[in-house]
């Protein structure tokens, strides 16, 4: 079981981790949103504070004074049930609050929460503290994606760290693992800590299939692009067609065309693609157009629980076949903590398996993400099955 004083270490390092991910900016970088799907790594900092103070101290530490009574409306994300807040769009206009008084947010709300939790004789809130730190865990990896695109979209392409080890190689040759028809046991079954999207084990019932063993490589992938994979509508969903055309997207996000070679910009500055090194940074529309020209398929999320054990896998977010919907008895959290996932299953793909951007210990084999089928900011790559 965990214990307040273990779980208060977890949630004070959470905390430096977060800040960590930002000390290499400039001041000038916290507040720039390019795209909708970009947040400001000021609000990033802010939301992720926001959290512990309205799900845990605003309704149970009775002598919690806030901080600053408009916070809410600005650092607020989707909650509907807890009041207005910042059109989405909007959130890189906003100047002010400061850098430094988000910064004295946190750390004036990162105090309330400690002082709340050495006060508070019962375990009855660890949940929420564990949830609260979870879910700044995935803010962790988004800040680490938005600040990409940020500077990725700077014309100055300016490096981030050379410490981020963003180069995943691959060895060459490739295999397929047969997996057996049958049922199989889908979703988390252990007392740790998992999200409600992974609860109702359940059994699918799968037919025989391979699945590589190993990501698609950027050398693999600019065989797609020079063989005119974007220019064959055949190889495309509609909607996905109407995407390449509208955008003119002729390669995977962040490559450059440079006096004949292509480049990629990462968070160590630009460099030459490596061709043994995993593609990433694609949308799903991209990895299933890829599949059909090579003759396969994407796995489904069921395919790829089933077989994980045989490969490695966390380098890249792996774009499934499947629809992100609720597992069989599937049931919300009460209050506004049920917003946290069922309401976005819709219109979304799921990927499993987890990024280098994601922290350590934060993924498992059950995690379920999910974004919308255009979406490539994030540390995405591709697995094929057949």
């Amino acid at each position: 079981m965990t214990t307040t004083e273990t779980l208060l270490d977890y949630f004070m390092e959470t905390r430096r981790q977060t800040e960590n991910i930002c000390r290499p900016l400039e001041i000038e970088d916290y507040v720039v949103q390019p795209v909708v799907d970009v947040s400001p790594p000021k609000w990033h900092l802010g939301h992720s504070s926001w959290f512990y103070e309205e799900f845990i101290l605003k309704p149970h530490a009775p002598d919690y004074e806030l901080f600053d009574e408009d916070f809410a409306y600005v650092f607020n994300s989707y909650y509907e049930a807890v009041g207005k807040r910042v059109v989405r769009a909007d959130r890189g206009n906003l100047s002010r609050p400061s850098v430094q008084q988000v910064y004295d947010y946190r750390h004036y709300v990162t105090l309330a929460v400690k002082e709340f939790f050495e006060r508070e004789q019962s375990n009855s809130f660890l949940s929420l503290l564990e949830i609260g730190i979870h879910h700044e865990k995935q803010h962790q990896e988004l800040l680490l994606s938005d600040i990409k695109y940020i500077l990725g979209n700077n014309p100055l392409l300016p490096v981030y760290s050379q410490q981020f080890p963003e180069i995943k190689t691959l060895q060459a040759n490739q295999y397929w693992i047969a997996i057996d028809e049958g049922q199989y046991e889908i979703g988390h079954n252990t007392s740790e800590f998992c999200y409600d999207n992974e609860l109702g084990r359940h059994r699918v019932y799968l037919e025989a299939y391979q699945i590589s063993d190993r990501l698609v490589t950027n050398w693999e992938y600019l065989e797609f692009i020079e063989a005119g994979g974007y220019q064959q509508f055949e190889l495309w969903h509609a909607d996905a067609w109407d995407w390449v055309c509208q955008n003119a997207i002729r390669s995977p996000l962040y490559w450059h065309k440079i006096d004949g070679k292509w480049h990629c910009y990462t968070l160590g500055g630009l460099s030459e693609v490596k061709p043994d090194a995993a593609v990433t940074h694609i949308s799903y529309y991209e990895a299933f157009a890829y599949a059909q020209w090579k003759g396969c398929r994407l796995p489904t999320e069921f395919e790829w629980e089933a077989s994980q054990d045989h490969f490695n896998w966390g380098a890249r977010w792996e774009w499934t076949e499947s629809a992100y919907l609720p597992y069989p008895g599937y049931k919300k959290a009460e209050g506004a903590l049920g917003e946290y996932n069922g309401k976005f299953m819709v219109n979304q793909k799921v990927l499993r398996g987890g990024s280098l951007a994601t922290p350590s210990g934060h993924t498992r084999h059950t995690y379920r993400n999910f974004f919308q089928p255009q979406l490539r900011w994030q540390f995405t790559g591709i697995r094929l099955a057949r």
